[in-house]
């Protein structure tokens, strides 16, 4: 057996990749970009974020989700807020326009899963997502207390491409 075949790193990489290139194809194919989908997702709870923690998950840059975010708004998909405690910092919503255009894709996603996790026994499945969410829990920095500030560096992509991001977040 070669290394890589029993190395979790590539194992994990290689998965994401497979698991995820089916719904970034039904993603392309709505002309939806990867990024917008990550974002929409992650705020599909009604839960604003500030761009430091909407950075950590949908695995971006924060200079490069400023960006995205900038366009989505003028998009009318999200809006900032000011932290009332700090008007320095922003927490990021999604707008009734972004999930109109998030239902259906959940509805895809969710199609997607079950396609996927049908290769495997229910409770394999299940196991599956409790290790790596353990993973997740256990390997992710720890909150840092405050709140991470909006990041306007220049030079990144903002057109919501995976320019920077983990080989797929089909969530």
């Amino acid at each position: 057996m070669r290394f890589v075949d029993g190395y979790l790193p590539y194992l994990l990489a290689r998965a994401s990749h497979l698991v995820s290139g089916g719904f970034h194809a039904e993603l392309h194919r709505r002309g939806v970009p990867v990024g917008v989908w990550r974002v929409l997702a992650t705020l599909a709870d009604g839960e604003p974020f500030t761009i430091g923690e909407l950075a950590e998950r949908v695995l971006m840059k924060q200079p490069t989700l400023t960006k995205l975010v900038d366009r989505m708004e003028a998009d009318g998909l999200v809006r900032r807020r000011e932290v009332p405690a700090d008007r320095r910092k922003v927490r990021v919503a999604i707008t009734a326009r972004g999930r109109a255009l998030l239902e259906p894709l959940l509805v895809a996603a969710r199609r997607h899963e079950r396609e996927i996790l049908a290769i495997v026994a229910p409770e394999e499945a299940e196991l599956l997502k409790r290790v790596l969410a353990r993973l997740i829990a256990v390997l992710a920095p720890a909150p840092s207390g405050g709140e991470m500030e909006e990041d306007h560096t220049e030079g990144d992509d903002a057109r919501g491409k995976e320019t920077d991001a983990a080989e797929g977040l089909a969530q």
